[in-house]
């Protein structure tokens, strides 16, 4: 197994409290963009997260009043423009394996989104398991806006899953952003706090979830993203199969003699 509690990142900050991964990007006074360097780094990062045993869950969260604007102008976009399309090709499978990481690296993540999350910046927020948000927060899928397709990054699969097939419809014809009161309305945040509120919530959120039983955890977040191309046969079978395999586990029996001895259970992760 991997520890990750020493890991260094050299384009973005990374802080470990306890079992939980802080993540900012580091750029606020651009509103924190995206570049080819964090990128990578990202998705190498979360490749390694499920060979962690002591991370149990992530919180991204926004840096100088925002979370992410999308990948740089300067240093992406601009550059994209002279590429062939093999090149082009290369970038968008490298951006889109940001997000099989993300998906795969079986730990709980949950994104606190204040101020501007845009095309990049939305789809990191749209594929962490849990969001929380400020009443500033605005999320785009902007793509359409800088003549490209909406589906980027998994955007046309993962957001109707969200917040329906209409209302992600919209927001990816339109590349409008979608308001902080219109996303705890539609389902795409969990919750608003106040701006003072959002890491301290988000943070108690995720130490939550990393003081229960992590490797059932680990099991959910995998069928949650699986379950979507199963059959209800396929899938109940998958969920019978998965929970098996948690009853098996040590914390599974913690959980049956702190509920006998009238106790609060200690989960291990094992």
């Amino acid at each position: 197994m991997t520890s990750m509690v020493g890991f260094q990142a050299s384009h973005f900050i990374w802080r470990v409290d306890g079992t939980v991964a802080v993540i900012q990007l580091n750029r606020p006074e651009r509103k924190n963009p995206l570049t080819f360097d964090s990128y990578a780094e990202l998705r190498d990062m979360f490749r390694k997260l499920p060979y962690a045993d002591d991370i149990h869950a992530v919180v991204f969260l926004p840096n100088g009043g925002n979370f992410c604007s999308g990948g740089d102008v300067q240093e992406i976009i601009g550059p994209l423009v002279a590429m062939d399309v093999k090149q082009l090709l290369a970038f968008t499978r490298m951006t889109g394996d940001l997000v099989k990481a993300m998906l795969h690296c079986g730990k709980p993540i949950i994104a606190a989104v204040d101020g501007t999350a845009a095309g990049a910046g939305a789809i990191i927020a749209m594929v962490a398991d849990l969001r929380l948000a400020t009443p500033q927060a605005q999320v785009a899928f902007l793509f359409n806006r800088v003549g490209l397709a909406g589906c980027d990054m998994g955007a046309c699969g993962i957001l109707p899953r969200i917040i329906g097939q209409g209302r992600a419809a919209e927001l990816l014809f339109t590349g409008r952003a979608m308001t902080a009161h219109e996303g705890e309305q539609w389902g795409f945040f969990n919750k608003l706090v106040d701006a003072q509120s959002l890491e301290t919530e988000a943070l108690e959120l995720a130490q939550r979830i990393a003081s229960g039983p992590t490797f059932a955890n680990g099991i959910t977040k995998t069928q949650l993203n699986q379950e979507w191309s199963m059959s209800l046969d396929q899938l109940i079978e998958a969920e019978a199969q998965a929970q098996a395999i948690c009853m098996q586990t040590k914390d599974f029996e913690r959980a049956y003699r702190a509920f006998v001895a009238k106790q609060k259970p200690v989960f291990q992760g094992n």
